[in-house]
């Protein structure tokens, strides 16, 4: 089934001028880029965001952290999109990871793991529509 998934490239990863790097393996993955941006968020956009996380003890250094630089948002799609980018991500934590994923290749540590993914389509639904709007999205690649 075609899909849509939001990938984000986490404030560490950008800052290390990976997002090339990144992009290029999710399409060399057939994952094609439907929608692309930078931004800053602040730390109430971030707190927004990760929202579903308020009661876990890690919440306020995950928002600090997505607010501590630019990264880049990017809408994905292809077959089973939400499950491939979820493989080729890897594991949360980079030590964990298998090798050939995102996080073993660039992640740093639990947090500073180089991207995001949403977890369930209808999670992507929510969380494209939180830093896109329509016109931002190519409904055809």
């Amino acid at each position: 089934m075609l899909q849509s998934t939001l990938a984000i490239i986490k404030p560490d990863a950008v800052a290390r001028g990976l997002t090339g790097e990144i992009l290029a393996t999710c399409q060399a993955a057939g994952l094609a880029v439907a929608g692309l941006k930078m931004v800053r968020l602040c730390k109430g956009q971030a707190s927004a965001f990760y929202a579903v996380h308020k009661e876990r003890p890690f919440f306020e250094s995950l928002t600090e952290y997505m607010a501590s630089g630019p990264v880049v948002c990017a809408v994905l799609r292809g077959e089973d999109a939400v499950a491939r980018y979820r493989a080729l991500m890897g594991a949360t934590d980079p030590a964990r990871a298998e090798p050939g994923t995102l996080r073993h290749a660039y992640g740093q540590s639990l947090q500073a793991n180089a991207v995001h993914g949403s977890d369930a389509p209808e999670t992507a639904a929510v969380e494209i529509a939180f830093f896109f709007n329509a016109l931002e999205i190519m409904e055809s690649i």
